[in-house]
């Protein structure tokens, strides 16, 4: 097995734990909190030392990403697969416009650099990081032609906390993106490599399980 192929199922990963939660809140107004965290602290991970340090080291961090992968990439049975796969074909393609434009990413590393401060102090699911974030998110990615189009519960997305979740998630999810091709990851694999990628999906779940029950 590469080591270009995990690093990029892990980073994949990362995009569709990002694309789920979104898909959560908007339908249900909640999520899970520990995935939330995992995804927004990567946004901080500027320097890790593997790529599996982005989500915080262990392989449980990610795994909501890695059980969303494999059952999307192999079923899309579900109205709720297909919302977050087209989530992931979007992020994915924001990342790919974000990387050719030099200014903005300046911009939010910056900004990002700055929210560090209150991560520090209040966590990474304080609704004053979250607000935060979300503003990153709204001033820049946001600005693109290319809008995602969140579907859910319309009265669920007007809430406030609601809508500023779902923008930190869709940043993370860029974040995991620029991440999936730096380790070599390329859209067109979605399709030609799709069978290695949900093999290994799968055999990182059943590792994060085990390390879960012990």
């Amino acid at each position: 097995m590469s080591r270009s192929l995990h690093d990029q199922t892990l980073a994949l990963a990362g995009v569709f734990q990002a694309a789920n939660l979104v898909q959560q809140i908007a339908n249900n107004g909640t999520c899970n909190t520990d995935s939330l965290e995992t995804c927004l602290r990567s946004l901080f991970a500027t320097d890790p030392a593997s790529t599996l340090d982005v989500y915080g080291g262990e392989l449980a961090d990610v795994r909501e990403g890695l059980v969303t992968l494999s059952t999307v990439m192999g079923e899309q049975k579900k109205q709720q697969d297909i919302e977050v796969l087209r989530y992931v074909l979007n992020l994915i393609h924001l990342e790919s416009k974000l990387n050719r434009d030099k200014d903005m990413l300046e911009v939010i590393g910056s900004r990002i650099d700055q929210a560090r401060h209150t991560a520090s102090h209040f966590g990474y699911v304080h609704p004053n990081l979250i607000s935060n974030l979300a503003s990153i998110y709204t001033d820049t990615i946001s600005t693109f032609s290319l809008r995602i189009q969140v579907s859910g519960n319309p009265s669920i997305l007007q809430r406030d906390e609601n809508a500023a979740k779902v923008r930190a998630l869709l940043l993370a999810g860029i974040r995991s993106a620029v991440l999936w091709r730096q380790s070599g990851g390329r859209r067109w694999q979605l399709v030609l490599s799709r069978r290695k990628v949900i093999q290994h999906a799968r055999e990182l779940t059943e590792k994060a399980n085990r390390s879960f029950d012990n």
